[in-house]
């Protein structure tokens, strides 16, 4: 069986393969990703990066840094932070993009370091927008930022991959932001949780890249880990276009003498380019997808999704006829704020003003893109039309700056999430939109589109696959990494168990507390007779996407300090995954097992000690009941060594230190 697209890029990554071995779905891969970008939250990496001993940095050149987030604040200690943001890039030869110059993912699409083929990651979950232009894009937390500055490696766990095929050709005055709110709310059950996703199809030639990257960005918020299209001519072209622009900008913009080489940048380059176009990576013919859905792009018509979540969607004629009065209409941010978005907006606007008690904000997703919207004549459109200028950042998208909602105002905004609170008030309601929508409904006052007036029924599909019944695999183990565990399962039934109901909320900030402390609290909030069920060495079994909601670590170290040697899921929350292997705990999905324990004992209990014991081979990975024998994906090297070490930190001493 073949490599699908995901694979392929996994595979040119990864570090450490054993010999002949083809990277699959599943697999636990050490990788060094050709960049990794940190913005706002570079100041809570630094002092992690110092925390594992490490004093320099493995590869300069790797590194980006981005201000992003807070550029409104003007204040003494966010100037402060960014002052000790820029002295570590100095320092350590890191590439640095102060605030003005705009978003870090746009910058990173901008200059090159997402480029087709490669891995790029952020400690961002919106980085799955470097998949638009061929970029295998994946967010990764803190703690890896930290150990790739350091090592220039982490871990990852290559996911299944779902491939989307876009048929068909988007109408007139239909967007890629249409497209994604289609797919999000279609596909509202998380039919692609944790997965990554291929773009295909000839519906995909049709998208521009700025459609490319808006859909790549939303895939975050439709539960996927990456949001990949291929690198074709559309690619190609705009990369080209790109190289002119930066050699035509000269030296003076990039942000280390080691960028420009020979009068060109050693990013965006003629060289590179054509790699790019005569060896294209592509997916193998009988590459194997975990699920396969189709999209029809003829019928897509302007949708809206929200409130409070990109599920619900609503066709734009449905909502005129509720005439829902707006307080606040927004175009920026990394999924919309690009020139194609601004000028699409302008020419909504021309000639117009903006309603009565509305306030529109505009911001662009770079200086470049602010530019050449001015030089376009689109900036000064919308200006004119009443919309207020934000400077290029993220700003009331994440809940920061100016422009941000009050209680019980209702906003229609190009962003990408909608969540209860995160734009202002939390009584607020926010209505996510494509830029044509957004435009036109800060002139109506309402939610709006003219000239708009029917809605096609979606036409869309998915079609789940079976992986073949491979050879019995035969896993090698690392010294000391054990070749079994064996336990009793201890069910824990609840499907999207939430990081508060494995720790409670309550406990989160109290740094001082013990590791006994957290396990004697550990799962209270979901069960309060769990601390009196629970013992030494079980295993425990829970629902579906295990550990969702924040990303507190702390849900994952009280499991362990409870001496429960593992957990087993039908699927975890990513950012949970992460945190736990981080700190050496294991986790592993088995979705098969946990419909049997839920078929057998019900929902009654909250927790059950169900009186089975498990054996987990990891030679063969198999897990055996008495009553059946289950398959588990490997758990590879990569993953023992964070086991074996007790958590991400401390590989990350041992690798400085040499061992």
């Amino acid at each position: 069986m073949g490599q699908n697209l995901v694979e392929k890029i996994a595979q040119r990554f990864a570090v450490g393969l054993e010999d002949g071995q083809v990277v699959s779905s599943g697999d636990y891969l050490s990788i060094r990703p050709a960049h990794v970008m940190t913005h706002d939250n570079t100041g809570a990496v630094i002092p992690k990066f110092k925390a594992i001993g490490a004093t320099s940095v493995a590869d300069p050149r790797q590194i980006v840094f981005a201000l992003d987030h807070n550029v409104q604040d003007k204040g003494e200690a966010n100037l402060k932070k960014y002052a000790g943001i820029e002295a570590f890039a100095k320092e350590h030869g890191i590439d640095f993009y102060p605030v003005g110059r705009g978003i870090g993912h746009q910058i990173m699409c901008e200059e090159g370091y997402a480029w087709p083929g490669t891995v790029a990651v952020a400690s961002d979950s919106h980085s799955n927008m470097y998949g638009g232009l061929g970029c295998l894009g994946t967010p990764v937390v803190r703690t890896d930022a930290a150990a790739i500055w350091a090592t220039g490696r982490t871990w990852w766990q290559v996911p299944p991959v779902a491939r989307v095929a876009l048929t068909g050709k988007l109408r007139e005055g239909v967007s890629g932001k249409d497209v994604i709110i289609a797919l999000c709310g279609h596909f509202n059950s998380d039919e692609v949780l944790n997965h990554a996703i291929e773009f295909a199809g000839d519906g995909v030639e049709c998208l521009s890249i700025e459609n490319r990257l808006a859909i790549a960005n939303m895939t975050t918020e439709w539960g996927a880990l990456v949001g990949l299209f291929p690198c074709d001519r559309v690619t190609l072209d705009w990369l080209k276009a790109r190289a002119e622009r930066v050699t035509a900008r000269g030296k003076s913009g990039v942000p280390s003498d080691s960028d420009w080489k020979g009068g060109v940048s050693s990013r965006l380059n003629d060289t590179r380019l054509a790699v790019l176009s005569n060896e294209p990576l592509e997916a193998d013919r009988d590459a194997f997808y975990a699920k396969e859905l189709t999209l029809d792009l003829d019928p897509v018509s302007p949708h809206v999704a929200g409130p409070h979540n990109v599920k619900t969607f609503t066709p734009i004629v449905e909502m005129r006829e509720k005439k829902l009065k707006i307080h606040k209409a927004y175009l920026l941010s990394c999924v919309n704020g690009r020139v194609e978005d601004l000028a699409i907006a302008a020419r909504v606007v021309e000639g117009k003003k903006v309603a009565s008690g509305v306030e529109f904000y505009i911001g662009a997703a770079s200086d470049e893109v602010q530019a050449e919207s001015e030089q376009r004549g689109d900036w000064q459109k919308l200006v004119t039309a009443g919309a207020i200028p934000l400077p290029p950042g993220c700003g009331p998208c994440i809940g920061l700056g100016k422009g941000l909602l009050k209680d019980n105002e209702v906003g229609v905004s190009a962003t990408n999430r909608n969540f209860k609170g995160r734009m202002g008030s939390a009584s607020a309601e926010v209505y996510l939109a494509s830029p044509e929508i957004v435009a036109a409904s800060a002139i109506a006052g309402y939610i709006d589109l003219p000239g708009w007036n029917e809605s096609l029924e979606i036409k869309a599909s998915i079609r789940v696959n079976t992986k073949p019944a491979g050879d019995s695999v035969s896993v090698s183990l690392l010294e000391g990494f054990p070749r079994e565990i064996i336990g009793e399962l201890i069910l824990c039934h609840q499907d999207n168990l939430n990081t508060d109901g494995i720790y409670p909320g309550k406990y989160t900030y109290q740094d001082d507390i013990t590791p006994e402390q957290q396990a004697e609290v550990v799962m209270e909030n979901y069960d309060p007779e769990f601390g009196k069920i629970v013992k030494q060495g079980d295993i425990l079994v829970g629902g579906f996407s295990f550990g969702s909601g924040s990303s507190r670590e702390q849900a994952a170290t009280a499991l362990k300090y409870r001496g429960l040697a593992l957990v087993i899921a039908g699927s975890f929350s990513e950012t949970y995954k992460r945190n736990a292997l981080n700190n050496g705990f294991l986790t592993i999905e088995c979705p098969e097992l946990v419909r049997d324990m839920k078929e057998q004992f019900g929902a009654e209990q909250l927790s059950v000690r169900t009186g089975i014991t498990a054996r987990l081979d990891f030679t063969s990975a198999t897990l055996t009941t008495d009553k059946r024998s289950y398959s588990l994906s490997p758990v590879g090297v990569a993953a023992q060594e964070l086991v074996l070490m007790g958590g991400l930190e401390n590989w990350v001493k041992n690798k400085i230190a040499g061992k």
